[in-house]
């Protein structure tokens, strides 16, 4: 017997009979002997129209009153999922936030899991009861309740399999794993039976969607190992063995994978924008002057390069920021010519990043200019380049995304089974 926490995303819950197909995965789990809690996002399509409403009733709407009108989409969710699985015969509760209670901190419409306390869940699961817990919300300390952003029923999921000390938790959404590219960009892309949480959280923050990055961080953090499996697949077909797995992607540490490959993967994000600041006066603090303000203004910045002028008097400077936070960023950049000297400012949103990923890079050289020279012989211009012991990322023209994503995807041997 095993506790599992299952996951069940928008689209896998998007209507009654994909709820009634999601509650067949919970049922076999159940006759298979598993204690099991269920954790469920709102129907897809349903946040987003919830968040439209907010916008439209006040565009300067109160993030508490945000989260009693988003969080109440999980809600419906958890309560027809736990209708559904008692008319399969399938002892089953529903749980919000609240009445776990999973407590956050104050930050109202991206909070932050700080506690979840257990005991009672605890009870119901050794009495053969399914928990089916709304994700995405918590309480805060003002005893209301607080969402985790989008994408949290992720984080619900493995923050509860943690405080549960779940064996494992299963995400069901709609794709059968995780890929070493795009496979619509990359037909040949291979589903990967096993990726290391580091390996995971990079393909995440880099533009694989398939996992929500805070999701991926709580796993690493607690050891909590996921495993990423679709909820389309035949529930009786896709009963595994004792020990064994169904199809999907395990996300677990490190030693667990006994082949290491060189390249895990190929990730890639059109979201960027690239802004150039040209002759900064370069003097102690300046980057202090250009970024702070940034921060302080919640935008993200990602690459970051450094230009020092011959004579050492002046630098560019570029860095990378979200296209939604291109405008904004370019405004504030502006506003900083009376404390920041330099000559110019210019920004483009038509660039793209590609990264290659892989644990097993930490041990081998030449796996950069593997990828700059092949990308060259392609006519792909690179603009920026930053690296970490298990990551190389390079800025692009936007028009050039996929042929770099197959050019790396194919130089690494990523589509060789």
């Amino acid at each position: 017997m095993s506790r599992l926490v299952m996951k069940f995303g928008g689209t896998s819950v998007a209507d009654l009979e994909r709820i009634r197909h999601a509650a067949r995965h919970v049922k076999r789990e159940v006759e298979a002997g598993n204690e099991v809690a269920v954790v469920v996002s709102a129907m897809a399509g349903e946040t987003n129209r919830l968040v439209a409403l907010c916008r439209e009733a006040s565009a300067l709407h109160d993030a508490r009153e945000y989260d009693a009108v988003v969080a109440s989409g999980e809600q419906v969710s958890a309560g027809l999922m736990a209708i559904v699985l008692q008319s399969m015969g399938v002892d089953a509760r529903s749980w919000l936030g609240w009445q776990i209670p999973l407590r956050t901190d104050a930050a109202h419409s991206v909070a932050r899991i700080a506690d979840i306390d257990c005991r009672i869940l605890l009870e119901r699961l050794a009495q053969r009861q399914v928990a089916v817990v709304a994700g995405f919300q918590g309480i805060a300390p003002d005893n209301r309740v607080a969402t985790l952003g989008r994408g949290g029923s992720d984080t619900s999921a493995v923050a509860l399999a943690a405080a549960l000390g779940a064996e494992r938790c299963d995400i069901y959404t709609d794709v059968d794993g995780v890929y070493t590219t795009d496979p619509r960009i990359e037909s040949r892309a291979r589903r990967l039976s096993k990726v290391a949480f580091e390996e995971m959280l990079e393909m995440a923050s880099l533009g694989a969607k398939v996992l929500q990055v805070r999701s991926v961080e709580l796993a690493m953090v607690h050891g909590v190992r996921t495993f990423v499996r679709s909820s389309f697949e035949n529930p009786e077909a896709s009963r595994a063995g004792p020990g064994d797995l169904p199809v999907g992607t395990l996300i677990c540490d490190e030693d667990e994978i006994v082949e290491k490959q060189l390249v895990t993967g190929i990730a890639y994000s059109r979201d960027e924008a690239k802004i150039t600041l040209r002759r900064v006066e370069d003097r102690p603090g300046v980057a202090a002057a250009i970024f702070g303000p940034l921060s302080d203004a919640a935008i993200n910045v990602d690459m970051i390069v450094q230009n020092v002028s011959e004579d050492g008097r002046t630098t560019d400077v570029t860095f990378t920021v979200t296209t939604a936070d291109f405008e904004r960023a370019l405004h504030l950049i502006e506003n900083l010519r009376g404390e920041v000297a330099m000559e110019s400012v210019v920004g483009s949103a038509d660039v793209a990043k590609v990264s290659v990923i892989g644990i097993g890079m930490r041990s081998h050289a030449g796996v950069a200019a593997q990828a700059f020279e092949a990308l060259a012989q392609r006519g792909i211009n690179i603009q920026l380049i930053t690296t970490s012991e298990i990551k190389i990322s390079i800025l692009i023209d936007v028009d050039s995304t996929e042929l770099a994503v197959r050019t790396l995807h194919s130089i690494y041997d990523l589509d060789k089974t």
